[in-house]
Parts: structure tokens; C-alpha cells; sequence
């Protein structure tokens, strides 16, 4: 998102997730100052590719091996809003990991009150090959996207 972008893995309960941190830019947000709804998805796809990126890839090289992960249902819910300048935390981890089918989930709050959770959501995708057939999870990627148990 941009330079200031900070990273942090942590592990809570039962999973284990990552924490990307950025600011809110002017151009997320709605003449009120308020980030709009659609953003949260792209917050979610920006908390998304850190976790494959600390997971230890990223989209392009899933792409570069005859892989997509195409976005097949995106679900969010809103507590609470952000607004302009505040540092935006996002908390990604997988929720499932099935043979076919992969689930991330979302927890978006405040820089500054990481506690209350303004967001949550998830999105989920099916794996196909570069033709956009549906298949089984490519074993060169199963040890990057199963669920992080504790």
C-alpha cells in the first residue's frame, strides 16, 4: 500500500495470522473523511498478499506456476469505520484450507485501538489452473496454504 507499510506475525488461539499496518489515504475516502465501504476490500487483498508474502511467496508466483486464485465470494461487516489518516491494522489468516477451495479471514481496527474491531469479513476462492479450470490444491503450495494451527 505504500512505504510506511509495516508487517508482524502473530499467533492467537487457535490460528495463525498476520498484521499489515498503512495509513488511510484521501483517496479511500468519501467527502466525509470516512473510508469507504468498498475499501475495506481492498484492505482485505492488501492484508491478503502480505500473508503469502510472509507465508514465504506471493500471487505472482502462484500465477508464474500455472496457478490462479480467483476471489469467489467476499463477505464484510462493518462495527465501525476508519477515517483519513489513521493507520489502518489489518489481521489475515486462513480460516480453511481445503483441497479445492481456500478461505482467508479479516479483522481491520484502528492503529491506534487495536482492540476494537471496526471489520471483520472473509474471502474465498477456488484454485484452477491458468485456463481457469477448478483443481485440487498444487502440492508445490501446500505447505504455504494450509491453516496455521496453534
Amino acid at each position: 500500500m505504500s512505504s510506511s507499510a509495516r508487517t508482524t506475525h502473530f499467533q492467537r488461539g487457535s490460528h495463525s495470522y498476520v498484521e499489515s499496518e498503512f495509513h488511510v489515504r484521501y483517496a479511500e475516502t468519501d467527502n466525509m473523511g470516512i473510508v469507504h465501504h468498498s475499501t475495506y476490500l481492498v484492505y482485505f487483498e492488501e492484508g491478503r498478499s502480505q500473508y503469502m508474502r510472509e507465508a514465504g511467496s506471493d500471487y505472482a508466483h502462484v500465477e508464474e506456476s500455472g496457478f490462479q486464485l480467483p476471489v469467489t465470494e467476499a463477505h464484510v461487516r462493518f462495527s465501525g469505520s476508519l477515517r483519513y489518516g489513521q493507520k489502518v491494522r489489518v489481521r489475515t489468516w486462513i480460516a480453511e484450507s481445503l483441497s479445492r477451495r481456500l478461505t482467508f479471514a479479516y479483522e481491520i481496527t484502528a492503529g491506534d485501538d487495536p482492540d476494537e474491531v471496526l471489520v471483520t469479513g472473509f474471502t474465498r476462492h477456488v484454485w484452477t489452473d491458468s485456463a481457469g479450470k477448478v483443481t485440487r490444491l498444487p502440492g508445490i503450495w501446500q505447505s504455504h496454504f494450509r491453516t496455521r494451527a496453534g
